[in-house]
């Protein structure tokens, strides 16, 4: 039985799961996504391949190490609103927040790595499932949100059209960063375009799930 600390074992494994995430990230971007194997990844790494797949059960986690945070945003924005702030506004709110922060969560991830993941089939298809995941996340909490009953399609409704926003945002800061734009430059277009975006929801989802 280990005495090692349980502090010391958890910070040991975060320093693992960076370490491999790093080396991953440095050999996708260098050699391409489709090309890198988990060996490549592991040896680099100076770890065991089971290391790596232990941590990184999938190998397009190692490219989007943060698609928990990534999947799980929305709806915790919604738990997180003030009082009296409605589902829109909130997350008008947050992405204008993650914009003016350059957040790479939102999509402001730098040229390499975005090209990396528009020129790999594979992480451009997980990206897609991301996406929808983090729209079924956010159906969920709107349900709870609201208390809606399980036959009412409102909620998902909802976060079809919230989920869509945020995605339409994501791939404008995409498009932008493969054309050349500078981040501060990008920041201040889709903040620009965030107004159109969310001002399309504001008759139908305005006064929605207000905390």
């Amino acid at each position: 039985m280990s005495t090692e600390p349980t502090g010391l074992r958890e910070s040991k494994k975060r320093e693992t799961r960076q370490l491999i995430s790093d080396h991953a990230t440095r050999l996708f971007l260098r050699q391409g996504f489709e090309q890198t194997t988990i060996s490549d990844i592991a040896d680099a790494a100076r770890v065991a391949k089971k290391t790596v797949t232990n941590y990184f059960p999938r190998k397009e986690d190692l490219a989007f190490d943060h698609h928990e945070e990534f999947t799980a945003g929305l709806a915790r924005v919604l738990a997180g609103r003030a009082p009296g702030e409605t589902a829109l506004a909130a997350l008008r709110r947050a992405f204008l927040d993650a914009a003016g922060r350059q957040d790479p969560v939102a999509g402001f991830a730098g040229p390499d790595f975005t090209r990396m993941i528009a020129d790999s089939p594979t992480l451009t298809t997980r990206l897609r499932e991301l996406h929808d995941l983090r729209e079924e996340a956010l159906a969920r909490a709107l349900a709870e949100a609201t208390g809606a009953a399980a036959e009412d399609i409102t909620a998902r409704a909802a976060a079809a059209q919230l989920g869509a926003a945020h995605r339409v945002l994501f791939q404008r800061i995409q498009e932008l960063t493969l054309a050349g734009q500078a981040p501060e430059t990008i920041a201040a277009r889709v903040t620009e375009d965030a107004a159109c975006v969310f001002g399309l929801l504001q008759p139908s989802l305005g006064d929605y799930a207000p905390a």
